[in-house]
């Protein structure tokens, strides 16, 4: 399992984009979703956001999304993306 080293963010708080952070932890995965959506759409969002995490290989981390009517592949891409960053020293 891969783990992160320090908080890192990915994305922009802009119109059809999504601000992710991912700070470590000390086991398992949290979600922290904040969507103009999430009664529509707030279990799809974490299950993308999980399901992203878990096939990165990452264990230990906690994942805060700032949703703003992001697309599926939008909010993959600004995931990994943190997740890239913080796993470097």
């Amino acid at each position: 399992m891969a783990q992160l080293v320090k908080a890192a963010q990915a994305g922009f708080d802009e119109k059809n984009d999504a601000l992710v952070t991912v700070e470590p932890i000390a086991s398992g995965i949290e979600i922290e979703l904040t969507s103009k959506v999430i009664r529509q759409y707030g279990d799809q969002i974490k299950s993308v956001i999980l399901n992203t995490v878990k096939e990165a290989g990452y264990d230990g981390v906690k994942v805060t999304v700032q949703d703003k009517n992001a697309w599926d592949y939008t909010i993959k891409a600004r995931v990994l993306g943190a997740l890239e960053r913080g796993s470097k020293a």
